[in-house]
Protein backbone atom coordinates (compact mmCIF):
# COMPACT_ATOMS: atom_id res chain seq x y z
CA UNK A 1 0.00 0.00 0.00
CA UNK A 2 2.96 2.27 0.66
CA UNK A 3 4.83 1.93 -2.64
CA UNK A 4 1.24 2.61 -4.28
CA UNK A 5 0.91 5.92 -2.24
CA UNK A 6 4.21 6.92 -2.72
CA UNK A 7 4.02 6.29 -6.58
CA UNK A 8 0.62 8.51 -6.84
CA UNK A 9 2.32 11.02 -5.24
CA UNK A 10 5.16 11.39 -7.71
CA UNK A 11 3.04 10.61 -10.48
CA UNK A 12 1.17 13.91 -8.84
CA UNK A 13 4.25 15.66 -8.72
CA UNK A 14 5.64 14.97 -12.63
CA UNK A 15 2.06 15.89 -13.34
CA UNK A 16 2.13 19.35 -11.91
CA UNK A 17 5.29 20.12 -12.51
CA UNK A 18 4.54 19.33 -16.63
CA UNK A 19 1.60 21.50 -15.97
CA UNK A 20 3.17 24.43 -13.72
CA UNK A 21 6.93 24.25 -15.65
CA UNK A 22 5.10 24.21 -19.01
CA UNK A 23 6.99 26.66 -21.58
CA UNK A 24 10.56 26.85 -19.01
CA UNK A 25 13.80 25.38 -20.98
CA UNK A 26 14.65 24.04 -17.64
CA UNK A 27 12.94 20.69 -17.31
CA UNK A 28 15.79 18.26 -15.27
CA UNK A 29 13.55 18.37 -11.75
CA UNK A 30 10.72 17.00 -14.18
CA UNK A 31 12.87 14.12 -15.50
CA UNK A 32 14.39 13.53 -12.09
CA UNK A 33 10.28 13.53 -10.79
CA UNK A 34 9.87 10.83 -13.42
CA UNK A 35 12.55 8.69 -13.30
CA UNK A 36 12.14 8.47 -9.10
CA UNK A 37 8.08 7.68 -10.21
CA UNK A 38 8.77 5.23 -12.67
CA UNK A 39 11.05 3.59 -9.75
CA UNK A 40 8.14 3.42 -7.49
CA UNK A 41 5.75 2.12 -9.72
CA UNK A 42 8.29 -0.71 -10.55
CA UNK A 43 7.94 -1.77 -6.48
CA UNK A 44 4.26 -2.28 -6.85
CA UNK A 45 3.99 -5.40 -6.02
CA UNK A 46 1.22 -6.54 -8.67
CA UNK A 47 3.33 -4.84 -11.53
CA UNK A 48 6.96 -6.27 -9.88
CA UNK A 49 5.34 -9.92 -10.78
CA UNK A 50 4.39 -9.57 -13.63
CA UNK A 51 7.54 -7.69 -15.05
CA UNK A 52 10.17 -9.54 -13.30
CA UNK A 53 8.29 -13.04 -14.99
CA UNK A 54 9.14 -11.16 -18.31
CA UNK A 55 13.07 -10.76 -17.05
CA UNK A 56 13.28 -14.34 -16.18
CA UNK A 57 11.92 -14.46 -12.76
CA UNK A 58 14.92 -13.59 -10.85
CA UNK A 59 13.89 -9.94 -9.16
CA UNK A 60 16.10 -8.16 -11.88
CA UNK A 61 13.55 -5.47 -11.57
CA UNK A 62 14.67 -4.93 -8.06
CA UNK A 63 17.98 -3.73 -9.60
CA UNK A 64 16.53 -1.64 -12.18
CA UNK A 65 14.01 0.44 -9.64
CA UNK A 66 16.44 0.87 -7.44
CA UNK A 67 19.16 2.11 -10.22
CA UNK A 68 16.73 4.37 -11.46
CA UNK A 69 15.77 5.85 -7.73
CA UNK A 70 19.95 6.40 -7.68
CA UNK A 71 19.65 8.25 -10.47
CA UNK A 72 16.46 10.08 -9.82
CA UNK A 73 17.85 11.26 -6.92
CA UNK A 74 21.08 12.12 -8.32
CA UNK A 75 19.62 14.58 -11.04
CA UNK A 76 17.23 15.72 -8.46
CA UNK A 77 19.81 16.65 -5.65
CA UNK A 78 21.86 18.50 -9.06
CA UNK A 79 18.58 20.20 -9.55
CA UNK A 80 18.20 21.49 -6.90
CA UNK A 81 21.57 23.02 -6.06
CA UNK A 82 21.25 24.50 -10.12
CA UNK A 83 18.04 26.35 -9.23
CA UNK A 84 19.34 28.07 -6.21
CA UNK A 85 22.98 28.64 -7.31
CA UNK A 86 24.77 27.19 -4.08
CA UNK A 87 27.20 24.82 -4.95
CA UNK A 88 30.13 25.00 -2.71
CA UNK A 89 33.00 22.04 -3.07
CA UNK A 90 31.34 19.19 -0.74
CA UNK A 91 27.84 20.24 -2.62
CA UNK A 92 29.57 19.43 -5.70
CA UNK A 93 31.60 16.84 -4.92
CA UNK A 94 28.24 15.12 -3.47
CA UNK A 95 26.57 15.41 -6.50
CA UNK A 96 29.22 14.60 -8.69
CA UNK A 97 29.32 12.07 -11.35
CA UNK A 98 32.40 10.07 -10.01
CA UNK A 99 30.22 9.34 -6.29
CA UNK A 100 27.42 8.18 -8.63
CA UNK A 101 29.57 6.28 -10.82
CA UNK A 102 31.37 4.06 -7.42
CA UNK A 103 27.54 3.48 -6.17
CA UNK A 104 26.25 2.35 -9.30
CA UNK A 105 29.22 -0.11 -9.73
CA UNK A 106 29.16 -1.53 -6.13
CA UNK A 107 25.24 -1.14 -6.46
CA UNK A 108 25.85 -3.65 -9.57
CA UNK A 109 28.23 -5.80 -8.32
CA UNK A 110 26.66 -6.55 -4.89
CA UNK A 111 23.36 -7.68 -7.01
CA UNK A 112 25.16 -9.77 -8.55
CA UNK A 113 26.64 -12.04 -6.11
CA UNK A 114 23.00 -12.50 -4.08
CA UNK A 115 21.49 -15.97 -4.13
CA UNK A 116 18.19 -14.11 -5.72
CA UNK A 117 15.67 -17.14 -5.89
CA UNK A 118 12.71 -16.51 -7.75
CA UNK A 119 10.84 -13.74 -7.99
CA UNK A 120 9.59 -12.32 -4.57
CA UNK A 121 8.05 -8.86 -3.59
CA UNK A 122 9.96 -9.49 0.26
CA UNK A 123 13.59 -8.78 -1.92
CA UNK A 124 15.44 -8.02 1.55
CA UNK A 125 13.14 -9.48 4.17
CA UNK A 126 13.90 -12.95 2.14
CA UNK A 127 17.73 -12.37 1.26
CA UNK A 128 19.14 -9.87 3.51
CA UNK A 129 21.03 -12.29 5.81
CA UNK A 130 23.27 -12.78 2.65
CA UNK A 131 26.39 -10.09 2.95
CA UNK A 132 26.07 -9.33 -0.66
CA UNK A 133 22.35 -8.71 -0.35
CA UNK A 134 23.36 -6.09 2.82
CA UNK A 135 26.24 -4.74 0.94
CA UNK A 136 23.63 -3.95 -1.81
CA UNK A 137 21.20 -2.49 0.38
CA UNK A 138 23.42 -0.57 2.26
CA UNK A 139 25.39 1.02 -0.35
CA UNK A 140 22.14 2.91 -1.93
CA UNK A 141 21.19 3.82 1.21
CA UNK A 142 24.67 5.30 1.98
CA UNK A 143 24.65 7.30 -1.35
CA UNK A 144 21.04 8.60 -1.11
CA UNK A 145 22.61 9.92 2.34
CA UNK A 146 25.02 11.52 0.67
CA UNK A 147 22.93 13.42 -1.69
CA UNK A 148 19.68 14.59 1.13
CA UNK A 149 22.58 15.53 2.93
CA UNK A 150 23.95 18.14 0.25
CA UNK A 151 19.86 18.83 -0.27
CA UNK A 152 19.49 19.07 3.52
CA UNK A 153 22.61 22.08 3.02
CA UNK A 154 21.27 23.63 -0.19
CA UNK A 155 17.55 24.07 1.43
CA UNK A 156 18.95 25.43 4.67
CA UNK A 157 20.61 28.22 2.91
CA UNK A 158 17.43 29.04 0.90
CA UNK A 159 15.84 29.14 4.49
CA UNK A 160 17.99 31.60 5.69
CA UNK A 161 18.13 33.30 2.39
CA UNK A 162 14.32 33.26 1.76
CA UNK A 163 10.99 35.49 3.52
CA UNK A 164 7.59 34.41 3.97
CA UNK A 165 5.80 31.87 1.80
CA UNK A 166 9.19 32.04 -0.47
CA UNK A 167 10.86 29.69 2.71
CA UNK A 168 8.35 27.26 2.11
CA UNK A 169 9.69 24.83 -0.70
CA UNK A 170 12.95 24.86 0.94
CA UNK A 171 11.41 24.23 4.76
CA UNK A 172 9.93 21.50 3.00
CA UNK A 173 12.43 19.82 1.44
CA UNK A 174 14.73 20.18 4.25
CA UNK A 175 12.07 18.59 6.32
CA UNK A 176 11.95 15.64 3.58
CA UNK A 177 16.06 15.31 3.14
CA UNK A 178 16.06 14.95 7.08
CA UNK A 179 13.32 12.66 7.09
CA UNK A 180 15.11 10.55 4.60
CA UNK A 181 18.00 10.73 6.13
CA UNK A 182 16.83 8.92 9.38
CA UNK A 183 15.18 6.35 6.97
CA UNK A 184 18.24 5.88 5.09
CA UNK A 185 19.52 4.92 8.83
CA UNK A 186 16.75 2.80 9.61
CA UNK A 187 17.16 0.84 6.85
CA UNK A 188 21.44 0.23 7.24
CA UNK A 189 20.29 -0.57 11.00
CA UNK A 190 18.06 -3.44 9.60
CA UNK A 191 20.31 -4.48 7.09
CA UNK A 192 23.05 -4.68 10.03
CA UNK A 193 20.15 -6.17 12.38
CA UNK A 194 19.48 -8.64 9.67
CA UNK A 195 23.04 -9.90 9.09
CA UNK A 196 24.53 -10.40 12.48
CA UNK A 197 21.07 -12.54 12.63
CA UNK A 198 18.83 -10.10 14.94
CA UNK A 199 15.46 -10.98 13.70
CA UNK A 200 13.59 -9.09 16.65
CA UNK A 201 15.39 -6.19 15.82
CA UNK A 202 15.26 -5.82 12.33
CA UNK A 203 11.30 -6.32 12.79
CA UNK A 204 10.94 -3.83 15.90
CA UNK A 205 13.23 -0.95 12.97
CA UNK A 206 11.24 -2.06 10.11
CA UNK A 207 7.80 -0.90 11.72
CA UNK A 208 9.28 2.80 11.38
CA UNK A 209 10.35 1.95 7.63
CA UNK A 210 6.63 2.84 6.13
CA UNK A 211 5.83 5.78 8.10
CA UNK A 212 9.23 7.55 6.93
CA UNK A 213 9.28 6.13 3.80
CA UNK A 214 5.91 7.86 2.90
CA UNK A 215 6.35 10.92 5.18
CA UNK A 216 10.17 11.64 2.98
CA UNK A 217 8.72 11.78 -0.09
CA UNK A 218 5.08 14.00 1.06
CA UNK A 219 7.88 16.43 2.21
CA UNK A 220 10.45 16.25 -0.99
CA UNK A 221 7.49 16.08 -3.30
CA UNK A 222 5.84 18.79 -1.43
CA UNK A 223 8.64 20.95 -1.57
CA UNK A 224 9.02 20.59 -5.76
CA UNK A 225 5.65 21.15 -6.52
CA UNK A 226 5.27 24.17 -4.28
CA UNK A 227 7.73 26.32 -5.46
CA UNK A 228 6.49 26.62 -9.60
CA UNK A 229 2.77 26.81 -7.76
CA UNK A 230 4.19 29.82 -5.76
CA UNK A 231 5.67 31.28 -9.06
CA UNK A 232 2.24 30.53 -11.03
CA UNK A 233 0.04 32.32 -8.07
CA UNK A 234 1.79 34.95 -8.36
CA UNK A 235 1.82 35.38 -12.26
CA UNK A 236 -1.56 35.07 -12.26
CA UNK A 237 -1.81 37.99 -9.22
CA UNK A 238 0.16 40.42 -11.02
CA UNK A 239 -1.34 39.43 -14.11
CA UNK A 240 -4.54 40.61 -12.87
CA UNK A 241 -2.96 43.83 -11.26
CA UNK A 242 -1.67 44.81 -14.70
CA UNK A 243 -5.14 44.58 -16.23
CA UNK A 244 -6.85 46.85 -13.70
CA UNK A 245 -3.65 49.37 -13.86
CA UNK A 246 -4.28 49.51 -17.47
CA UNK A 247 -7.98 49.84 -17.35
CA UNK A 248 -7.04 52.47 -14.02
CA UNK A 249 -4.22 54.54 -15.81
CA UNK A 250 -5.95 54.29 -19.77
CA UNK A 251 -8.42 57.77 -18.74
CA UNK A 252 -5.24 59.29 -17.77
CA UNK A 253 -2.99 58.55 -20.90
CA UNK A 254 -6.23 59.39 -23.27
CA UNK A 255 -6.82 63.16 -21.67
CA UNK A 256 -2.24 63.17 -22.30
CA UNK A 257 -2.96 61.78 -25.18
CA UNK A 258 -5.63 65.03 -26.94
CA UNK A 259 -2.80 67.49 -25.92
CA UNK A 260 0.26 65.33 -27.09
CA UNK A 261 -0.27 62.51 -29.44
CA UNK A 262 1.83 59.32 -28.93
CA UNK A 263 0.34 56.00 -29.19
CA UNK A 264 -2.69 56.19 -31.51
CA UNK A 265 -6.20 54.65 -30.28
CA UNK A 266 -5.78 51.62 -32.59
CA UNK A 267 -2.38 50.64 -31.76
CA UNK A 268 -3.67 50.59 -28.43
CA UNK A 269 -6.64 48.46 -29.00
CA UNK A 270 -4.20 46.39 -30.86
CA UNK A 271 -2.91 45.24 -28.05
CA UNK A 272 -3.96 41.88 -26.45
CA UNK A 273 -3.95 40.49 -22.83
CA UNK A 274 -0.29 39.11 -22.99
CA UNK A 275 1.17 42.63 -23.80
CA UNK A 276 -0.78 44.61 -21.08
CA UNK A 277 2.32 45.11 -19.11
CA UNK A 278 3.69 46.75 -22.81
CA UNK A 279 0.76 48.80 -22.66
CA UNK A 280 0.94 50.09 -19.62
CA UNK A 281 4.78 50.82 -19.54
CA UNK A 282 3.60 52.50 -22.74
CA UNK A 283 1.07 54.63 -21.15
CA UNK A 284 3.07 55.59 -18.58
CA UNK A 285 6.14 56.97 -20.88
CA UNK A 286 3.63 59.14 -22.48
CA UNK A 287 1.72 60.02 -19.48
CA UNK A 288 5.09 61.44 -18.25
CA UNK A 289 6.53 62.98 -21.59
CA UNK A 290 2.81 64.93 -21.48
CA UNK A 291 3.42 66.10 -18.21
CA UNK A 292 7.22 67.11 -18.56
CA UNK A 293 7.17 68.50 -21.72
CA UNK A 294 6.79 72.84 -21.89
CA UNK A 295 4.88 72.58 -25.09
CA UNK A 296 1.58 71.14 -23.63
CA UNK A 297 -0.51 71.93 -20.44
CA UNK A 298 -0.85 69.12 -18.47
CA UNK A 299 -0.84 67.91 -15.06
CA UNK A 300 -1.39 65.23 -12.75
CA UNK A 301 -3.88 64.90 -10.24
CA UNK A 302 -3.83 64.08 -6.67
CA UNK A 303 -5.68 60.73 -7.27
CA UNK A 304 -4.12 60.50 -10.86
CA UNK A 305 -0.13 60.74 -9.42
CA UNK A 306 -1.20 57.88 -6.66
CA UNK A 307 -2.32 55.21 -9.59
CA UNK A 308 0.29 56.43 -12.11
CA UNK A 309 2.95 55.56 -8.66
CA UNK A 310 1.31 52.37 -8.35
CA UNK A 311 1.78 51.48 -11.82
CA UNK A 312 4.95 52.31 -11.85
CA UNK A 313 6.28 50.61 -9.07
CA UNK A 314 4.33 47.22 -10.07
CA UNK A 315 6.26 47.46 -13.14
CA UNK A 316 9.73 47.37 -10.83
CA UNK A 317 8.13 44.81 -9.04
CA UNK A 318 8.81 47.29 -5.81
CA UNK A 319 5.35 47.99 -4.48
CA UNK A 320 1.66 47.22 -4.89
CA UNK A 321 -1.41 47.78 -7.13
CA UNK A 322 -3.59 50.94 -6.78
CA UNK A 323 -6.02 49.07 -4.68
CA UNK A 324 -2.56 47.97 -2.49
CA UNK A 325 -2.63 44.44 -3.56
CA UNK A 326 0.75 42.54 -3.54
CA UNK A 327 2.45 42.70 -6.97
CA UNK A 328 5.43 41.47 -6.62
CA UNK A 329 7.48 39.77 -9.45
CA UNK A 330 7.42 35.95 -8.42
CA UNK A 331 11.39 35.40 -6.36
CA UNK A 332 13.60 32.69 -7.34
CA UNK A 333 13.78 29.78 -5.08
CA UNK A 334 14.62 26.29 -5.20
CA UNK A 335 13.03 25.32 -8.85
Amino acid sequence: MTQILVSTLLWLLVASLFILRRGRPDRSILWSALTIAVAMTLNIDGLYRGVDRLLGGTNLVTLAADLALMLGIFFLGRAVAKATEYRPRIVRFALGRFVLAVALVCTVVAFAFIDRGVTTTTFMLDYGAQPAAAAYSMTQFVYDGIVLTAMAAVATRQIRLGRGVDRLPAVSLLIGSALGLVLAAVVIAMDIAHLAGDISLMLGLGAAYSPLFLSTFLFLCLGLASQPAIRWMRARSRARATRRLVFQTTPIWQRANLVRPGMSQQDAAGFSAADAETRLHRQLVEIRDAAVDPRVSFELGDAEIVIVDAAEAHLLGLGAGADGSSSGLATRATS
